[in-house]
C-alpha cells in the first residue's frame, strides 16, 4: 500500500515536497491556511529568481523556455560554481562556518533545478534586472541568471500543474492549528475540530514574518513597523505546532531577509493587486544613487556590492534609521538604469529640476544637512573612472567617512527624483532542526517520527544576510528533501 502524507502549506517548499513524495507513489494532501486567491505563501510575491551553481551556458540552456530567444546567442552567463556560491554564502556568516544546510544547499542546487525542469517548471534569463548590454552582449552579473517564467506567480502555476498531473490534491482554507501524536510519533493533523491522519507530515507553512509579536520577540523592538511583503497568513504556526511536540528552535532568529519597500505601501503589498503587481512596491535600485535618513545623512555603502548581495541588509539598516524610512535619490543620467518598479503605477516619488528644489520636497529630512551631504558627495566622486554597472566598476568617493565603493556618479544631470523607503520583511531564518532527510529534531539530536519540514521552517541556511535568488532554491531543496524522506 502506497503511504499517506499530508503537507502543511502550498508554496514552493510545500509544492516541491508534494512532487518529491508523488514520485516516490505517495497519495499526498496539502493543506492550504489560505483561500484559492492567497494560496501559494510568499511565492507568488517573489520575482522568481534562482540561485544555483552552474558552468557556464551549456549548464542553463536546457532549462530555458524560449530556446529560439534571439538574445542568446548574444548572451554572456558567465559561470557561478559551488565553490562561489558557498563563498557568497560565508560573506553573510559573520565568521561563521559553512553550516550543515548552507553544504546541501550549495550541493544540491543545481540538480534541484534540473529536476523541476524534468517536472515542466521552465525559466527564463533575467534579462532585465541581472543584465546590461556592453560591447553588443548581454553581460550576467551576481551569479543569479534565471527565474522561473512569468516570475513567482508562474512558478506556483508550474509547480501546482505538476502536483495535479501526479495526482496530490489540495483543501483551501484548511488551517492547520496542531499536530496528532501517537506514542512519540506525529500520525497527523488537527484542522480545527477536524482530525486529518497520515504516515507522515510535512510542515512547509513558512515562518513568522506576518506576526507582529513574534517579530517583535525573536528579531527586535523596531521590527513592528516592518512593512510585510509577503502573505499575511505566515504566522509562525509551523514553528509554534511544532514546538509543541517537542522540536528544538534552530538557527539565527534574529535575522531575516528584509528589502527596501516603498514606505507608504499597502499592508502585503496590496491584496487588491494581481500578486503579480505586488513585489512592485520594493525599492532595489539604491546602488544607483544614494540614500539618506531623516537627519540628512547617508548610512550605507549604497555600492558596497551588487544589489543582490546587498539588499536584505540595507533593509534591515533603514528600520535601524530614526523613525524606520529613508529616501532613495537619484540623477536623471540613471532613470533608465532603474528597475520597473520605479515606474510602477503605485510608486510614491518626488521630482525637481534641481537639488535645491528637490530636498525640501523629502519629508522629515533635515533640508539642510541633506543639502550639505549631497554636495560633499559630489566634491568626493572619483571622476577618472568610467561608470560600470556590469561589474564592481571602482567608481567611488574619495574622502568620505562612509564611501560608496562603486557606481558613484555626481548628481549633476536634473531633474531628480527621492523615493521614499522603509524596510519590508520577506521571510524569517530562525525555524527548526532538520537531519538529512527533512525529519525534524528534538534538542538531544533524535528525530520525531512522522515529522519533516522544509522552506522557510528550516533553520540554519542564512544568517547576517543571503546572496538573492537562494530563498527559492532552497526551498525546493529542501522541500524536495523533505518529500523523499517522508516516503522512504
Amino acid at each position: 500500500m502506497s503511504k499517506s502524507v499530508i503537507v502543511v502549506g502550498t508554496g514552493n517548499a510545500a509544492l516541491c515536497a508534494a512532487i518529491a513524495a508523488l514520485e516516490k507513489g505517495a497519495t499526498v494532501l496539502l493543506l492550504e491556511k489560505a483561500g484559492k486567491d492567497l494560496a501559494g505563501g510568499n511565492t507568488k510575491y517573489t520575482a522568481g529568481a534562482m540561485r544555483f551553481a552552474y558552468d557556464g551556458n551549456a549548464d542553463l540552456l536546457p532549462l530555458v523556455r524560449e530556446q529560439d530567444d534571439p538574445r542568446l546567442p548574444k548572451t554572456d552567463f558567465g559561470s557561478y560554481t559551488k565553490d562561489k556560491f558557498a563563498a557568497d554564502l560565508l560573506g553573510f556568516n559573520d565568521g561563521r562556518d559553512l553550516s550543515p544546510e548552507q553544504k546541501v544547499l550549495v550541493e544540491n542546487s543545481g540538480d534541484t533545478m534540473r529536476w523541476l525542469a524534468s517536472h515542466d517548471v521552465t525559466f527564463e534569463p533575467i534579462y532585465s534586472r541581472q543584465s546590461f548590454e556592453k560591447d553588443g552582449k548581454h553581460v550576467f552579473w551576481g551569479g543569479l541568471t534565471l527565474a522561473a517564467e512569468n516570475e513567482g506567480v508562474g512558478l506556483f502555476d508550474m509547480e501546482m500543474a505538476a502536483v495535479q498531473r501526479l495526482g496530490g490534491t489540495v483543501r483551501y482554507d484548511a488551517e492547520v492549528t496542531g499536530l496528532i501524536e501517537d506514542q512519540g510519533r506525529v500520525i497527523g493533523v488537527q484542522v480545527g475540530a477536524e482530525s486529518l491522519f497520515a504516515d507522515s507530515v510535512i510542515l512547509a507553512s513558512g515562518g513568522f514574518e506576518a506576526n507582529e509579536e513574534m517579530r517583535v520577540q525573536y528579531i527586535g523592538a523596531h521590527w513592528d513597523k516592518a512593512k510585510v511583503r509577503g502573505t499575511p497568513h505566515n504566522t509562525g504556526d509551523g514553528l509554534r505546532i511544532a514546538l509543541e511536540v517537542g522540536a528544538t528552535e534552530y538557527g539565527f532568529f534574529e535575522g531575516c531577509h528584509a528589502t527596501p519597500m516603498d514606505l507608504h505601501m499597502a499592508d502585503f503589498g496590496g491584496l487588491d493587486l494581481p500578486p503579480s503587481e505586488r513585489k512592485n512596491y520594493r525599492k532595489i535600485s539604491y546602488f544607483l544613487g544614494v540614500m539618506l535618513n531623516a537627519e540628512g545623512k547617508r548610512f550605507v555603502d549604497e555600492g558596497e556590492n551588487f544589489r543582490n548581495y546587498t539588499y536584505a541588509q540595507f533593509g534591515r539598516a533603514i528600520l535601524e534609521q530614526p523613525g524606520q524610512f529613508a529616501w532613495q535619490v537619484f540623477d536623471s543620467k540613471v532613470f533608465d538604469l532603474l528597475y520597473a518598479e520605479y515606474r510602477f503605477h503605485d510608486a510614491h516619488f518626488v521630482e525637481a529640476k534641481t537639488l535645491e528644489e528637490l530636498v525640501p520636497l523629502m519629508k522629515g529630512v533635515d533640508a539642510v544637512r541633506a543639502t550639505q551631504t549631497l554636495t560633499e558627495f559630489n566634491s568626493a566622486v572619483d571622476m577618472t573612472v568610467p561608470f560600470d554597472p556590469t561589474v564592481l566598476d571602482g567608481k567611488g568617493t574619495r574622502g568620505l567617512t562612509l564611501p560608496k565603493s562603486n557606481w558613484a556618479q555626481r548628481f549633476d544631470t536634473g531633474p531628480y527624483r527621492a523615493f521614499p523607503v522603509t524596510g519590508g520583511i520577506t521571510f524569517t531564518y530562525g525555524g527548526l532542526k532538520v537531519d538529512g532527510a527533512g525529519a525534524v529534531l528534538r534538542e538531544d539530536g533524535t528525530a520525531i517520527e512522522g515529522l519533516f519540514a522544509c522552506g522557510e521552517l528550516v533553520g540554519g541556511v542564512f544568517f547576517a544576510g543571503y546572496p538573492g535568488g537562494s530563498g527559492l532554491t532552497s526551498g525546493a531543496v529542501f522541500g524536495r528533501k523533505a518529500g523523499i524522506g517522508a516516503v522512504c
